[in-house]
């Protein structure tokens, strides 16, 4: 956030006498416990892969130093570093960085240094420039990769399936307190720099905040190259409103339209001539097609009401249209609906317990590909360090 100053402490920071540092280390432990009408896998739900079973989704340490945007006086350096263990290192990793350990060795717990960036805050451009170069979240979008980053403990299907980590430089301008710009150059999409997959890949971004700040609308086209099928070679048009009705009550909406060009039909006669990278679908094309474009839509719904300082409530609807099946395996149309309490305890302990039902509406997507319903209850609790 341009112009706003860092006031975050942290428990590790006070343990260690250095509170007062703009260096900081400090970080989560989230693990979770879901019971599922599915008995294999719960994909495509994520973060809770795996049916009716306790895990460690996340063990997450963070090394940062913000830089200092509030001032107009000097550019000022900041940086960030991440390591992340867990089942969910799979929705974070990229080509390129230690890919294997998921894509053949299929390990249900991995590694994965999820974020390595550098900030340059350049003052008076505009009111302010933040250069981000090194690997990052892909820019648009309600929901994020770690788990503090979101209202609840599952993910919504339209996130499940979009880009998750971008590497290259990203332009952030503050134009006033009701624009912002961001323009950027990539590798595309999950992959890194120094992969055969990685191409130059454009995102700009524009947001607008009404003068009251109850309503801001992000749009993003991100990830634009020549759309040709390569590792999660994404093209993302994207777009979030966030509306606050009240101090206590707001709703948080995103769609996104994406797609790709000449990915590898899923066809036993033509499959053979062109197999799919690794750790990717082939796309359900047209009988004797050996490819064909692969596009999908999706849009969710949050409503967040607050009842005190410490707990609040959302109820998330989700719709994904999967066309060619080339995202999730299955070409369907998808829909759930989550109902999560939040619960802090104390500082440190965050509790998200929660109910879903998912439902694939032209043939079963569930379960490995045997249902078409699935129910979850699940809870995740973060421990905060």
């Amino acid at each position: 956030m341009i112009g706003e100053p860092d006031s975050n402490t942290y428990p590790l920071m006070f343990a260690i006498k250095h509170e007062s540092s703009r260096a900081k280390l400090y970080g989560w432990i989230d693990s979770s416990v879901n019971g599922s009408t599915s008995v294999h896998r719960n994909s495509p739900e994520a973060n809770d892969l795996y049916s009716n079973r306790f895990e460690i989704d996340q063990a997450v340490l963070y090394f940062e130093r913000l830089p200092d945007t509030v001032q107009q006086d000097h550019i000022d350096i900041g940086y960030h570093l991440t390591a992340l263990y867990g089942t969910d290192y799979r929705y974070t990793i990229d080509k390129g960085y230690f890919v294997s350990q998921l894509i053949e060795d299929h390990r249900e717990y991995g590694f994965d240094p999820t974020l390595e960036y550098i900030d340059i805050y350049v003052p008076r451009v505009g009111e302010g420039m933040n250069l981000r170069i090194g690997r990052f979240i892909s820019v648009p979008g309600i929901e994020a990769q770690l788990s503090p980053n979101n209202y609840v403990f599952s993910h919504s299907l339209l996130y499940s399936v979009d880009p998750f980590t971008d590497s290259g430089i990203m332009a952030t301008i503050k134009i006033s307190d009701a624009w912002l710009i961001q323009l950027g150059i990539t590798a595309s999409h999950d992959v890194a720099p120094w992969t055969s997959d990685a191409k130059p890949s454009g995102t700009a971004c524009l947001s607008y905040t009404t003068p009251l700040a109850n309503n801001n609308f992000y749009l993003c086209a991100n990830g634009i190259n020549d759309g040709k099928y390569a590792y999660n070679n994404l093209q993302q048009y994207d777009g979030t409103w966030y509306h606050r009705f009240s101090k206590t009550v707001h709703i948080a909406t995103e769609a996104w339209y994406m797609y790709e060009r000449d990915v590898p039909a899923d066809d036993p006669v033509v499959a053979p001539a062109i197999t799919p990278e690794a750790g990717t679908d082939a796309a359900f094309c047209r009988p004797g097609q050996l490819r064909c474009t692969a596009p999908e839509y999706a849009v969710v719904n949050y409503i967040n009401k607050e009842l005190s300082v410490h707990r609040y409530i959302s109820f998330r609807s989700d719709f994904l249209n999967d066309k060619k099946g080339q995202r999730t395996g299955v070409p369907t149309r998808y829909s759930e609906n989550t109902f999560s309490f939040n619960q802090w305890i104390g500082s440190t302990i965050q509790i998200r317990p929660e109910v879903r039902f998912d439902h694939s509406w032209d043939r079963p997507g569930y379960d490995n590909g045997a249902r078409t319903n699935q129910f979850t209850a699940a809870t995740d609790l973060i421990f905060h360090f």
